[in-house]
């Protein structure tokens, strides 16, 4: 053997942390938060280990933790009190991310982002204002142009209420474009847009639509999210956010994507998320507790590949736990 070619007398300890090509930091990380307007006390999610809905008067309390961890960015989901066909309660004033994000805001150092969607709003569980017929024709499910009026407002009282960053993840067709011009006629041109540029219609959200309410009460959202097997099209849906004016470009799921992830990443000049999912964080749970799987191990190298594969945003459930260890060493 060539002995000037020896790539083990880098992988010595000191050395290798020395050359290590991937560095995740807990500033990397997002950690999801679910605000409940119906709870009164933190109520665990039962498919996803850890993890709570935590009721409006919690919520600082809960940030807090998060922010204790090392974690400076959260990303809210809601529950509302009430649904209807429309969503109403997602741009109310008193709205349960309204709320939450005026005393996230007020008390806590931490950066807000909102995820910006109908589905837990909506009586019907879609991400948007439906077509006609849609409940009995499986081809039609939610009307584009009118349901962009609804992100329009949306997208205002979350920025009113003080939101950092606003997350539209609906896959409408025209998003980006009208909730940027509604920021801005509103005096928020400041707020930037992290566009779900990249959603596919994936079997790894299960865990999430139980813990916020919002699964399809028919159908499928297979008409407005992307199909699992096209690598293409997503470079198609991130070119249109980006001349829509997104500020960051999301792919979501990760794992299954990192393909996706790199694409994005090489091929745009804004930032990457990735949004580790539900599904991937829970089946990591399930194997750890059947003693397969070393937990904590799994998570960091899972949320380093996401970071190798081109992210330089995680959203994750593991977000405390791996900014804890990350920040202690341990």
């Amino acid at each position: 053997m060539d002995r000037t070619d020896r790539p083990r007398r880098l992988r010595r300890d000191g050395l290798r942390e020395l050359v290590s090509e991937t560095d995740l930091k807990p500033s990397d990380l997002i950690a999801p938060l679910f605000v409940d307007a119906t709870a009164t006390e933190r109520v665990p999610i039962e498919s996803m280990p850890g993890h709570e809905r935590v009721p409006i008067s919690e919520t600082v309390a809960r940030v807090e933790e998060v922010v204790d961890a090392g974690v400076e960015t959260v990303i809210l989901f809601g529950i509302p009190a009430s649904k209807d066909p429309e969503g109403t309660r997602a741009w109310a004033d008193d709205g349960v991310i309204q709320r939450a994000t005026r005393a996230i805001t007020a008390e806590t150092d931490a950066t807000v982002v909102t995820d910006l969607c109908l589905c837990e709003y909506t009586d019907h569980g879609h991400c948007g204002v439906l077509e006609d017929e849609a409940e009995s024709d499986p081809t039609m499910t939610v009307a584009n142009d009118e349901t962009l009026d609804l992100l329009r407002k949306v997208a205002v009282s979350h920025a009113e209420a003080g939101a950092d960053v606003v997350a539209p993840s609906g896959m409408i067709d025209g998003m980006v474009g009208a909730i940027r011009d509604a920021l801005d006629d509103a005096g928020f041109d400041d707020v930037p847009v992290m566009s779900y540029a990249v959603k596919y219609a994936s079997a790894f959200y299960g865990p999430f639509r139980d813990a916020a309410d919002g699964a399809p009460a028919f159908g499928d959202r297979r008409h407005y999210q992307m199909d699992p097997a096209n690598r293409r099209e997503a470079r198609r849906e991130a070119t249109l956010d980006v001349e829509e004016g997104a500020d960051v470009l999301m792919v979501k799921p990760a794992l299954p994507y990192l393909d996706v992830i790199r694409d994005v990443s090489e091929g745009f000049d804004r930032p990457v998320a990735a949004y580790n999912v539900s599904g991937e964080y829970a089946m990591i749970h399930a194997a750890a507790e059947k003693g397969w799987l070393e937990l904590e191990d799994v998570a960091l190298e899972s949320l380093l590949s996401i970071k190798r594969a081109g992210a330089d945003l995680i959203v994750t459930y593991f977000a405390e736990s791996v900014a804890d260890r990350l920040s202690t060493g341990r």
